[in-house]
């Protein structure tokens, strides 16, 4: 499939989706790697995370029409060699996404709805959250929360942070699409963010800038 989306979500921030339907040797053949992302790449013993890397760098090429490198800090936060860019990254199932801004700090997660996550929901949710108790919409409303950590996660830099301590949703009903409201509360901030969240097929995908 490819391409599946891009678009400017917010001032200078562009969106981009791919899905993952190429072989590692379809997703190398559209790169021109340095020899140190080479070295990297060699690095992965699991091919399918080899796919994976090669498909963030594919995807920013495309939406860009450049030639992006990645490098990652000690915390595993993803920058853009020479800092062209703020980069955030997600991977899922057969989706990879990044969000980029020139100008403005980003975070993004991807999940595919699939697992039971009620099944760990008292290590993300904390007492001040509200959760739907209605069946059929339960597991949609947690995905949200947990998605929107996530991004709320890695725009502060994946810096102390406790997903139950330090990050909290303010209520709001789940729809096909919407935005919300997340807190920050550690050492280093206490501050408010506005998060955006959509769906496609049966995965969600949760946005901050700031």
């Amino acid at each position: 499939m490819g391409l599946l989306l891009k678009k400017y979500v917010k001032d200078d921030c562009l969106l981009g989706i791919w899905e993952v339907t190429e072989d590692y040797d379809d997703l190398y053949s559209k790169l021109s790697l340095l020899p140190e992302e080479m070295k990297t790449l060699n690095g992965f013993q699991n091919p399918l995370r080899g796919i994976e890397w090669l498909s963030v760098r594919v995807l920013l090429n495309e939406i860009t029409g450049e030639n992006l490198s990645v490098i990652y800090n000690s915390n595993r936060k993803p920058f853009i060699k020479g800092n062209s860019y703020n980069v955030s990254i997600a991977h899922s199932k057969d989706f990879t996404t990044v969000l980029l801004s020139k100008d403005r700090k980003v975070g993004i997660d991807l999940e595919f709805m699939s697992h039971r996550i009620s099944n760990i929901e008292s290590k993300f949710i904390n007492d001040d959250e509200v959760i739907t108790q209605n069946k059929d919409r339960k597991k949609y409303h947690l995905y949200i929360h947990w998605c929107a950590k996530e991004a709320l996660y890695k725009i502060c830099d994946k810096q102390d942070i406790n997903f139950r301590k330090n990050l909290t949703i303010e209520p709001f009903e789940p729809e096909e699409q919407g935005n919300i409201n997340g807190w920050v509360n550690n050492k280093y901030m206490n501050e408010k963010f506005q998060l955006y969240y959509f769906t496609i097929n049966n995965y969600i995908i949760v946005w901050t800038v700031s």
